[in-house]
Parts: C-alpha cells; structure tokens; sequence
C-alpha cells in the first residue's frame, strides 16, 4: 500500500478525533454556564460576583478554544462591569467626601 494512502487515514482519525473532542467539551458548556451565572448576577446588580463569573467562563473559553464569539461577548461584558464598578467607587466616595464637608 502506497505512503497516501496511510496519510489520507491519518488525515481522516485526525479529523475524527478533533470532531468527537469538539461534541463532547460542546456537551459539557462549562464556559457558557459559567457566563449565564454572571449574567444572572449582573441582572441581580452583584456585579463584583458578575465579574469573578466571567474571568472564570473566560478561561474556561481559552482552555476550550471553540467558542470565539462567546470571548468576545465576555470581554464586552467584562469592560461594562469594570467600568460600572469604577463609577459606584467614585460616586462612594464623592458621597463620603460630601458628607464629612457637610458635618464641619
């Protein structure tokens, strides 16, 4: 038997192999689990629990390596929730500066 033809059913188990591995980690969903909990949590308005559910659905994403778009709903997702948790910091702490002003 001619060297293709044990090429070509390389090629093919290869191929087999990487579609099985695909439908079993596209069963398991960890990632979108993890990124629908964070989602109930930021409806929820707990957006620091919000934010450690999405690092975690992220880098079951990149431990994953199939679910591209959900990367890059989580990173919109991720940047939203930073810049929501840096804007009740500062509104914390105008609060706080305005009222010791306002006791003296």
């Amino acid at each position: 038997m001619p060297y293709y033809y044990y090429l070509l059913l390389m090629i093919t188990v290869l191929i087999v192999v990487y579609f099985i591995r695909y439908v079993l980690l596209r069963s398991k969903s960890s990632p979108v689990q993890l990124f629908n909990d964070g989602l109930r949590d930021e409806n929820s308005g707990h957006f620091t629990a919000a934010v450690i559910n999405y690092e975690n659905a992220l880098t079951q994403v990149d431990r994953v390596r199939f679910h591209s778009y959900l990367k890059i709903r989580i990173h919109e997702k991720l940047k939203v929730l930073y810049t929501i948790i840096e804007y009740e910091k500062s509104m914390h702490l105008t609060k706080r500066i305005n009222n010791s002003t306002d006791t003296k």
